[in-house]
């Protein structure tokens, strides 16, 4: 059995002066040396419009021992790098998605449109909020959106309520004043001046006397001093008015609720009758729950992904486990600050980002992102930085919630967050970060580390060309693998993902700097490169004469044998 492969990587030198390419030069060395399992590697060197590239040819042998590899440091490209005489340009399209939360002020066919073409990636639909019949009509003006844009696609979310603790309705908001005694019962229905049913018996159980409970995430404080068999009574610390259903939150710890309700179910089978993207699980407490929701899919063939949101107490010491069992995450920042020191929060989601990006997984920034927009017609400074930290610590997306659901400026708010982190990506510098792969390089052996780790190797080397050449990536892809591969490695220009699969395309859209575009295959691997780079070109993507990193590799051949794997460059 023989595996080969082609990576092109510069090597350190300088475009001889005059001609067209004088001036242009790489003053970096940023050759690499590929391990293969079981094999060595051949290199040769060649010209390419002027430049020294080297091309090296790995193949696996039947019998040697494994060659551990050095990896020089993160390839950067220094300047603009936007044109040059090659023909070399990075674009300036945003690489962070967003994620809208349709609600009362952007559910008519007209602002769904507008948040799309403002930015918008996925369409977020809380089932905290509005019926089955309100959702319905979103799917359909988002399908019916997709089938008509070419250039662009949104994914669907499907949010679930969860096990949501709130108080009862009153007819009028509830004055609550510091030292005030105020008090909780599991009694349907109660609503006077100073006591307000709560919607979970088993909320008496789990407080105890000292507790701090949070309403609205903290917007209301107060301190359980007694309780009896079914009131909790309390001492207001920071009042406020108290309005109907409102959370609550215990600091420290988490109900003992069920994370996923009666209701969750039904809205659950709503996502797969539907055949939506993604489902945001509220409240997940350990990998138990999200292996049930992902066995009841697998019974109901519903290729549905899981992104489970990191909010309660009792998820932080199960993170590792609740994380690998998922296929993403969501830093739900107002419960989680609720439940925990607000201190920590910004901590935990640094700490989850990188989780989530060491396990090639996508991680979404959410809460109070531009709430001050809900209200008012720009952010504050704080919210803008809030943003750009988002970005810089590599989330693949950020999120609106009432800002886009219920807010006065939903798309002054899109615009906001597109800019914020179109500007923040560039004028970041271009690295690529892979410790975790460069120690299974160096100590992994065996046949199982060329299975496993054979694409990963190619799209990182893929990254590494486009970064230092400033090339665009193009990946013909059916399950979407490789390019969430070359997402995770961050390149610095976008990622173009041909799909013949609408609902990878749809899937796509929610990863950092992938371009989703659908487009069936043919046979003949240079007919359909010709097709899409003709697109490329008519839609403005690319331009003339532009080279392009083409990654052939990836857990599902297309064209290409099973034990090859390709990277070119190639001018459009």
């Amino acid at each position: 059995m023989a595996a080969s492969a082609e990576i092109g990587s510069i090597l350190a030198g300088t475009i001889p002066s005059g001609g067209d390419h004088a001036g242009l030069a790489f003053s970096r060395h940023v050759s690499r040396a590929v391990a293969v399992s079981r094999g060595w590697s051949r290199s040769s060197l060649s010209f390419l419009g002027g430049m020294v590239v080297r091309s090296e040819r790995a193949v696996e042998k039947s019998e040697g021992t494994a060659v551990s590899a050095s990896v020089n440091g993160p390839a950067s490209v220094l300047g603009e790098q936007k044109t040059s005489n090659m023909g070399v340009f990075t674009n300036s399209r945003r690489k962070t998605k967003i994620v809208c939360t349709i609600g009362p002020s952007t559910s008519s066919r007209e602002m769904i449109w507008k948040l799309a073409q403002k930015g918008m990636n996925v369409a977020r639909l809380n089932m905290s909020h509005g019926d089955h019949k309100s959702h319905q009509k979103t799917i359909d003006l988002v399908r019916e959106y997709n089938a008509q844009s070419e250039d662009n696609v949104i994914a669907i979310m499907l949010d679930t309520k969860g096990p949501e603790v709130r108080s009862g309705d009153v007819p009028q908001p509830i004055l609550l004043v510091e030292g005030q005694e105020f008090n909780f019962t599991i009694k349907r229905g109660v609503s006077t001046e100073n006591t307000v049913s709560v919607n979970y018996d088993g909320f008496i159980n789990d407080v105890d006397v000292g507790d701090i409970i949070l309403v609205d995430g903290g917007m209301m404080t107060l301190s359980v001093k007694e309780k009896t068999v079914d009131v909790v009574k309390c001492k207001v610390i920071d009042g406020g008015e108290l309005k109907s259903r409102r959370h609550l939150n215990v600091r420290g710890k988490s109900a003992t609720l069920p994370s996923i309700t009666e209701k969750d179910w039904e809205d659950i089978k709503f996502g797969v009758d539907n055949k939506i993207d993604f489902y945001a699980l509220s409240f997940v407490k350990d990998a138990k729950v999200v292996c049930e929701l992902k066995d009841y899919l697998k019974s109901c063939n519903a290729d549905i992904h899981v992104i489970v949101k990191i909010e309660s107490a009792d998820s932080i010491p199960n993170l590792e486990s609740i994380l690998s069992a998922s296929d993403g995450a969501m830093v739900a920042r107002g419960d989680l600050g609720a439940e925990l020191p607000i201190e920590e929060v910004p901590l935990l989601q640094e700490e989850i980002i990188r989780r989530c990006r060491s396990m090639q997984k996508p991680v979404i920034v959410a809460t109070n992102m531009l709430e001050s927009m809900i209200n008012h017609p720009t952010p504050t400074r704080a919210e803008v930085s809030d943003i750009a930290i988002a970005v810089r610590e590599g989330t693949d997306a950020v999120m609106l919630s009432g800002e886009t659901a219920h807010g006065k400026y939903p798309i002054k708010a899109v615009t906001v967050m597109h800019t914020v982190a179109l500007k923040t990506e560039s004028s970041q510098l271009t690295s690529i970060s892979h410790p975790s792969l460069a120690t299974e390089v160096l100590v992994s052996h065996g046949e199982e580390f060329f299975q496993s780790h054979m694409s990963a190797m190619f799209a990182l080397h893929a990254a590494i060309m486009s970064n230092t050449l400033g090339t665009s990536i193009i990946v013909f892809t059916r399950t979407g693998s490789m390019a969430i591969l070359l997402s995770h490695y961050r390149p610095s220009s976008t990622i173009f993902a041909f799909t013949n699969d609408k609902r990878i395309k749809q899937r796509l859209a929610l990863y950092h700097g992938v371009l989703p575009i659908y487009m069936k295959f043919s046979d003949d691997a240079e007919e359909t490169f010709s097709r899409a780079t003709s697109r490329l070109l008519n839609q403005g993507f690319l331009k003339n004469e532009e080279f392009v990193t083409l990654v052939q590799s990836g857990t599902h051949t297309i064209w290409r044998e099973e034990s090859t794997h390709h990277i070119q460059l190639r001018k459009v």
